[in-house]
C-alpha cells in the first residue's frame, strides 16, 4: 500500500539551537510537519515558526508523552495516512524516514533501533537492556529498542497503541501496547548522535518507566 498523506511530529522542548536544522532536513523527505513546543521557555516556538510548519504549544511543560499526543492527534484529525515521530535534538536523522516509510508499507508500526557503538553511554546501555529484559518478560514482545522515539505508524495502529504516559515512559508504553494487541512491527536501524550525553532519559526516569510497565501489566 503506497502511503501518500504524510505527517512528521517533532515534540519539542528548549531547543532553540536545533529545531531549524531538524525541521529543514525533515522537509526534504515529508511536506507535512508538526512541532510540538511542549512550555520552552526558550525561543524554540519562534525559531520553529520562522521555517513555516506547524507549531503547536503547551503553556506550560507537561512532558513529552504529553507533547507527543498532542501532535499525533492533530495530524489524525488531518487525515494523515503515517505519522512520523523524531525528537528535537538533532539525534535522529531525516535522511532516514524513507527507510520507515517503506517498512510501514507492509506493517502497522516501525521501530528505529540505536546501533550501540562506542557513542551510545553506557548507563543508555544498561538501561535499555534492562527495559528490554522487562518488555518480553512483561509483555511478550521482543524489540531490540523500546526507549527508541523514531517511530512511525498507521492511524489504525496509533488509536491502538495510545499512550497515557505524559512523560518519558511514553515509548514504553507504546510498545508494551503493540504487544498487547498484537499489532505487526517491523524495525530498522539508525544511527544516533549523542551531543548531550545527560539529555533524555536519566536514571531515575529509566525506573520510573519500569514501575509503570509492572503497573500496566497488573491494571490493563
Amino acid at each position: 500500500m503506497k502511503i501518500k498523506n504524510i505527517w512528521a511530529v517533532i515534540p519539542a522542548y528548549n531547543e532553540e539551537k536545533n529545531i531549524k536544522g531538524v525541521i529543514q532536513k525533515t522537509k526534504k523527505y515529508v511536506k507535512n510537519i508538526i512541532v510540538m513546543d511542549d512550555g520552552s521557555n526558550d525561543k524554540t516556538y519562534e525559531a520553529a515558526k520562522s521555517t513555516g510548519v506547524i507549531v503547536l504549544r503547551h503553556i506550560v511543560n507537561l512532558g513529552k508523552g504529553a507533547g507527543l499526543k498532542t501532535g499525533c492527534d492533530f495530524a489524525l484529525k488531518q487525515g494523515a495516512d503515517a505519522i512520523i515521530i523524531l525528537d528535537a535534538d538533532a539525534q535522529h536523522e531525516p535522511a532516514e524516514i524513507p527507510n520507515f516509510l517503506k517498512e510501514l508499507e507492509n506493517a502497522d508500526v516501525v521501530i528505529g533501533y540505536r546501533k550501540r557503538g562506542k557513542s551510545m553511554p553506557l548507563v543508555f546501555k544498561f538501561g535499555n537492556w534492562f527495559i528490554h529484559f522487562m518488555m518480553r518478560l512483561l509483555f511478550g514482545i521482543n524489540v531490540k529498542d523500546t526507549q527508541c522515539g523514531y517511530r512511525a505508524f498507521t492511524p489504525t495502529a496509533y488509536r491502538k497503541i495510545k499512550w497515557v504516559s505524559s512523560d518519558y515512559s511514553c515509548e514504553s508504553e507504546m510498545t508494551a501496547n503493540i504487544g498487547k494487541n498484537n499489532l505487526k512491527f517491523k524495525e530498522v536501524p539508525i544511527q544516533t548522535i549523542y551531543s548531550d550525553k545527560y539529555k533524555g532519559t536519566t536514571v531515575i526516569d529509566g525506573l520510573r518507566i519500569v514501575l509503570n510497565m509492572v503497573w500496566w501489566r497488573i491494571t490493563k
